[in-house]
């Protein structure tokens, strides 16, 4: 498996944890930064992981700003991006297993490095559970289909 990472400075604290996680577990990590905490424009980093996981060149992504909110919503705006934002370890598991979220949100000024590798771990464990959801999922990407041009 290959994971994209990319945060801004908002999302620096806790990006180590997280890389941490995937170094663990043997996945190979590409990080699109940023690398320090000077100031960054989040929709930057959204942009290159989401494109990165769009176009295959990667099987999922990590973004991180300061509360995950922002990058989520321009990670989103990529085609075929279901990017969630967590904040916690129901969330984080909810977002695998119901949604097939293929990019975790999560915000540096909200989250503990500790929750960010627990959450990135079950996210990471969690497998789409299909069934029921595998129709609301195909519904998302319908209205995407349908306003993506």
């Amino acid at each position: 498996m290959k994971i994209a990472i990319g945060c801004d400075h908002g999302g620096i604290a806790i990006k180590p944890a997280v890389v941490k996680v995937l170094e663990e577990n043997g996945i190979e990590t590409v990080d699109f930064g940023c690398f320090d905490s000077s100031s960054v424009d989040y929709p930057d980093y959204a942009l290159k992981v989401a494109e990165a996981v769009s176009q295959g060149a990667v099987d999922k992504g990590i973004i991180l700003c300061g509360t995950g909110i922002g990058i989520s919503i321009a990670a989103n705006k990529v085609k075929g991006i279901r990017a969630a934002v967590c904040h916690d370890l129901f969330t984080a598991q909810m977002c695998a297993q119901h949604n097939n979220a293929n990019v975790l949100a999560m915000g540096g000024r909200v989250v503990s490095a500790e929750l960010a590798e627990q959450m990135t771990q079950i996210w990471l464990d969690t497998p789409f559970e299909g069934g029921r959801h595998s129709g609301r999922v195909d519904k998302i990407m319908e209205i995407e289909n349908k306003y993506f041009k």
